[in-house]
């Protein structure tokens, strides 16, 4: 080791938490970091960042060579690491020519696709200026002299309580969230003088953080960065408690804190403390697929200077910018193309402490994760969120109507502003393309040849207007199924997407019969399996109004319904999962005829499906006979040969039931 350098490697609480001393001037420093070779290989890159700085890019290793286009150009020609880095697990970064400036907080991640593999390293650095020669030529002249003396002077210093309770105590890691307080602990058990000077400062920046003189707190001496911010117990000298507590912390509050007592100019006391400010967890917001806007929450409590900057970005792509607040007000010509238009912040966010983004007309692709910074005049980074926005797609809507009309329109209206080269798909559940709009105009060569010739786009000039609704022809009962349209911009990324369910039924009301003694009668009502799960299915007897079987939160009401019906009625298993909410009648009575309707409520209450069928309970002269005997003997129920006697008034056969809209 030279003896100009002096590197000292500290174990700071945590395996990865150093601290590195290095001379100014010297040649190079390096900054040690290890993960393990499984991790480090299954990684694509690996960054050294000085969260600190505004660019905070130091260094960036990928598999095969550097990428060091967003790399700060403080460090420009300056950095290295291993060219087998990423092999071995090796990532430590050699920084040459250190100086004063490049003294703080680095942090070393590997990534793999943008994602932090384990926790990142932290390596604490402190720059600092060399001492002069002299004195180490002097000191080279007078060692020997001096080494008996200070032995014998250790030897008092070790035996006295007092020097014991001078030595400089063990540096401490202390971690917390940003915009919380934390407490900078020093205790001690030396009986101090009222006289003495307690400095808190950064080691790093050589920065005042806050002085108790004279019997109380100076905040005229301390940085004004601090003012407001910090707090010592009352009374610090007699409770021998020099502990510092810092409010509304903030990321460049990140360093090492030094507590110093002084006397006359003279050290009597010194303890160091590491604070290390991590970001807030993150933060997940839905949006539902179609709501106009979404809210990007951000509220901190800390007073922000009026003029710090706000930046909204992609987390992954760091250099696209969704907005960006600055002297006073928006600047939309920093802000990526894409969000143009469609971003805005409250007014005068840093006076209310609301840095919250609105972005209006949502689309697939704006599905990401979003970090707001603050930062400082200078550059520094003061506050950081990061914001997950996830898609969840709202239930289809339903279409329905008779067999006899001539069209439907499956409806679809956006308010995004649409590119004019998009492509507009709808498609079926057997993925055919049901119709193609694209370059302008619709594509018939490109559907699927069973819907040529049947579809439409309502709307002449769609992208325009945003009505990207669908006219089908001539629809019947096959035709009933979920259809989805899709947005697809010139890349091929999905922008919009909805689903609208279409049902296709027979103009005719089903007519069911059956006679008395039959053990049961069934009424038939088929939905679109996997419609919704939420709902509620209830059938009634509309002649007497009386509620006849009811299923709703997955399960069957009996309480809901008549004392008439009560363990008469049943529906199959499961039905909302099959889509079959027919309903079995037992022991049915002619008093049981009459119109039967059934209904599928949202859970809001709103009607989404219903239809109806007409029960005929036939009485057989056997069945008036024995109604008429004192004691008839119980008949042996048999069951029909059709379950359904599906026959009209010729006896004809009609259609099972359909459904309807509401």
């Amino acid at each position: 080791m030279k003896l100009l350098m002096m590197i000292v490697l500290l174990l700071l609480g945590s395996q990865h938490a150093l601290g590195v001393e290095v001379y100014e001037g010297e040649e190079s420093v390096l900054l040690p970091c290890q993960v393990p070779a499984d991790v480090s290989s299954s990684s694509t890159s690996a960054v050294w960042d000085r969260d600190e700085l505004k660019k905070s890019t130091v260094h960036l290793r990928l598999k095969s060579s550097d990428d060091l286009n967003d790399q700060n150009s403080h460090y420009h020609g300056r950095t290295s690491m291993r060219v087998d880095a990423l092999q071995t697990g090796d990532l430590s970064l050699t920084l040459r020519k250190p100086t004063v400036s490049d003294s703080g907080t680095y942090t070393c991640t590997a990534l793999k696709d943008g994602q932090a593999q384990r926790q990142p390293g932290v390596v604490h650095l402190k720059v600092t200026e060399p001492p002069p020669v002299w004195p180490i030529v002097l000191l080279a002249v007078l060692v020997p002299l001096i080494i008996p003396a200070a032995a014998f002077v250790l030897c008092v210093c070790c035996a006295s309580k007092r020097m014991k309770d001078r030595q400089v105590p063990q540096s401490e890691v202390v971690e917390v969230g940003q915009q919380e307080s934390v407490l900078l602990s020093f205790q001690t058990t030396a009986n101090l003088p009222r006289d003495v000077t307690v400095q808190w400062t950064r080691s790093d920046s050589n920065t005042m953080v806050h002085v108790y003189e004279s019997g109380k707190d100076q905040p005229g001496k301390q940085d004004p960065g601090y003012r407001g911010r910090t707090k010592m117990n009352e009374d610090p000298l007699r409770t021998r408690d020099l502990s510092l507590t810092l409010k509304d912390t903030l990321l460049t509050d990140r360093g090492v804190y030094t507590c110093t007592v002084k006397k006359d100019g003279h050290m009597l006391l010194q303890k160091s403390v590491a604070l290390k400010v991590k970001a807030p967890e993150l933060q997940e917001v839905e949006w539902r697929q179609g709501d106009k806007s979404v809210l990007l929450p951000f509220n901190p409590t800390a007073d922000l200077p009026q003029d710090a900057t706000v930046v909204w970005r992609l987390t992954v792509f760091k250099h696209m910018m969704v907005h960006v607040y600055e002297r006073g007000k928006d600047q939309p010509d920093k802000q990526d193309p894409g969000y143009r238009g469609r971003t805005e912040m409250k007014k005068d966010p840093l006076r209310t402490g609301d840095l919250s983004l609105t972005l209006k007309d949502p689309l697939v692709t704006d599905s990401e994760d979003y970090t707001c910074t603050v930062y400082n005049k200078g550059g520094d980074k003061l506050l950081q969120k990061v914001v997950l926005l996830r898609v969840t797609v709202p239930h289809t809507e339903v279409v329905g109507l008779t067999q006899e009309k001539e069209s439907v329109d499956l409806p679809f209206k956006t308010t995004a502003v649409l590119p004019q080269d998009v492509t507009v798909e709808w498609t079926d559940p057997k993925h055919r393309k049901v119709h193609v709009y694209e370059s302008g105009k619709d594509q018939p060569d490109k559907q699927d040849p069973g819907y040529r010739g049947r579809t439409e786009m309502k709307d002449k000039d769609p992208l325009r207007t945003g009505d990207l609704s669908l006219t089908l022809k001539y629809p019947n009962v096959i035709d009933s199924a979920v259809y989805t349209c899709t947005v697809y911009n010139k890349g091929g990324d999905k922008l919009l997407q909805k689903s609208v369910t279409l049902i296709v039924r027979t103009p005719w009301m089903a007519i069911v019969e059956v006679t008395q003694r039959e053990e049961s009668v069934q009424l038939r009502f088929q939905i679109p399996p996997d419609l919704l799960q939420d709902v509620t299915v209830e059938w009634k007897h509309l002649d007497s109004n009386k509620m006849v079987h009811v299923y709703a939160s997955g399960k069957y009401q009996p309480d809901k319904q008549d004392q008439d019906y009560r363990g008469r009625t049943e529906m199959k298993e499961d039905p909302l999962r099959t889509g079959d909410v027919s309903l079995t009648l037992k022991d049915p009575h002619f008093t049981d005829s009459g119109v039967y309707t059934c209904t599928v409520y949202n859970k809001d209450g709103k009607k989404l499906l219903e239809d109806s069928a007409i029960l005929r309970v036939r009485v057989t002269l056997m069945d008036t006979m024995a109604e008429m005997l004192p004691h008839p003997r119980p008949h042996k129920h048999r069951r029909a040969q059709s379950d359904l006697g599906h026959r009209n008034r010729n006896h004809e056969d009609v259609p099972l039931m359909g459904v309807q809209s509401a």
